[in-house]
């Protein structure tokens, strides 16, 4: 009975801790650069500037794979991938702080289907990487900050320089998922196109020109 105890205390620590730095969007002055990474699939490079193209609204999620923050996340972030990609949505992971193998396989485990790339490669490049630059510029006090979240407005882009746009929403921890859900909506203009079609509903459903028939019973 003992070691059941402790083994579920164990697993009960892990879920908090896993749930216990989420953070609120937050709009920030952040010179954010164009980069070139390799993918973590096939090693082909991709280049972020590309990838935005088409596009209303990015989030670029940076992780570390053996991090359970961001197991935590994964799927929520994953979710929101496929429900949104076609209304003009985009993820990109970047991998840090670990071997290409392990992010590769963390990515399979959960079942990712946007892309990912990496950075970094070692936990020794902790301060060494664009992702613990921007994190900090960003107000970050984590130690790994994994994972740390970044929102490219697409039509916020400063053209084709090497800083792409120097404001953005960030988020210093995991994403909350009802306001993150509500943010990614108001940002493809899928809010307002919500409230128009439930208020075209009510309007059928209660027409003021069509005058109810009595019958006898």
């Amino acid at each position: 009975m003992k070691v059941c105890a402790v083994v579920f205390l164990a697993l009960f620590s892990i879920s908090v801790f896993a749930q216990g730095e989420k953070a609120p969007i937050e709009e920030r002055e952040i010179e954010y650069k164009n980069w070139v990474f390799r993918s973590v699939e096939d090693d082909k490079e991709i280049r972020l500037s590309d990838f935005l193209k088409g596009k209303k609204l990015v989030l670029v999620v940076y992780f570390a794979p053996w991090c359970p923050n961001w197991r935590y996340q994964a799927p929520f972030t994953q979710k929101m991938h496929e429900k949104y990609e076609s209304k003009g949505f985009g993820v990109i992971g970047v991998g840090e702080y670990d071997s290409r193998k392990a992010i590769e396989e963390n990515v399979k485990s959960l079942n990712l289907t946007f892309p990912v790339v990496y950075e970094s490669d070692s936990r020794e490049a902790r301060q060494k990487t664009t992702h613990y630059e921007y994190r900090k510029k960003a107000g970050d006090k984590r130690n790994w900050g994994s994972p740390w979240n970044i929102f490219i407005d697409t039509a916020n882009l400063k053209g084709d320089g090497e800083i792409l746009v120097d404001r953005a929403y960030v988020v210093n921890g995991e994403l909350i998922e009802e306001e993150t859900e509500k943010f990614i909506q108001k940002k493809l203009g899928l809010s307002e196109e919500s409230k128009l079609e439930r208020g075209a509903k009510r309007i059928e459903a209660c027409e003021s020109d069509k005058v109810p028939v009595l019958r006898k019973p």
